[in-house]
């Protein structure tokens, strides 16, 4: 099936994103686009086909167009981002998304953050923290289990999101940072453990067969490629100053 990654330019206000357990330090915003604009060629070089929906400099966050949707197969869920002045990105994202999927939303009291979700086949874990809440997952459950997913909860800690902790590299395989994350809620799957040294490198985006990772994570990048991976390598430093991670800057579904 041809994927198609919705992605969002960075806008001017970038350096004014919001950060929970990073310190503040000066983002070059020019080489930041221009970092973003090379992960867009690494999106297409993978089979991607990229979709752009149009900047939004009012909103410091909004490159980060992940946690804006869950898209499924069957279905996209709005979310309603735990940060207030991130609320006002999903519009966009929905008008762009409705013409792919039927739409679900999340609504008050409930928050949640895409970059909360992760889709390991028919279950969604959903990392209770700072951006997303216990109601934005019984309303995620009740979203989704007509489709036939289960839904499950569990606590992060130390990091922004669950995809900060543990992302997916194929099916069965997952990779993981323990010291953010229950490594037991992942029994069922395979692990492969981040490199102690880099404890943000567990963010990694899967495409088909491949991953896109960061070249910061040069240790875990060669565990990867030891496990008989494919790794597409980009800079995203710039964009890491914002608590940015590679899941972070598309929102990848089947056409």
């Amino acid at each position: 099936m041809p994927l198609i990654a919705l992605t969002r330019p960075v806008p001017r206000s970038l350096e004014a994103c919001e950060l929970t357990h990073l310190e503040r330090t000066p983002i070059d915003v020019v080489r930041a686009a221009a970092q973003h604009e090379a992960y867009e060629h690494a999106l297409r070089s993978l089979g991607c086909s990229v979709l752009r929906i149009p900047a939004s400099p009012d909103h410091p966050d909004s490159v980060f167009v992940e946690d804006t949707a869950v898209v499924l197969d069957e279905v996209a869920i709005i979310t309603r981002p735990g940060a207030q002045s991130r609320r006002g990105e999903t519009a966009a994202v929905a008008q762009s998304l409705s013409h792919h999927r039927e739409l679900r939303w999340i609504s008050e009291p409930a928050t949640m953050d895409g970059g909360d979700v992760l889709r390991l086949g028919r279950v969604l874990y959903v990392g209770i923290g700072s951006r997303t809440n216990g109601a934005a997952v019984e309303q995620l459950r009740g979203h989704l289990t007509p489709f036939g997913y289960e839904v499950e909860a569990l606590d992060v800690d130390g990091c922004l999101h669950l995809k900060s902790a543990v992302t997916e590299l194929r099916p069965g395989l997952v990779l993981i940072n323990p010291a953010w994350v229950e490594a037991r809620r992942f029994a069922s799957h395979q692990a492969i453990e981040t490199d102690p040294g880099e404890p943000f490198a567990a963010n990694v985006l899967r495409i088909g067969d491949d991953v896109l990772s960061a070249a910061a994570h040069e240790r875990t990048n060669a565990r990867l490629r030891s496990a008989g991976l494919g790794v597409a390598i980009v800079d995203v430093s710039e964009l890491a100053k914002a608590e940015a991670g590679l899941t972070c800057c598309s929102l990848i579904f089947g056409a």
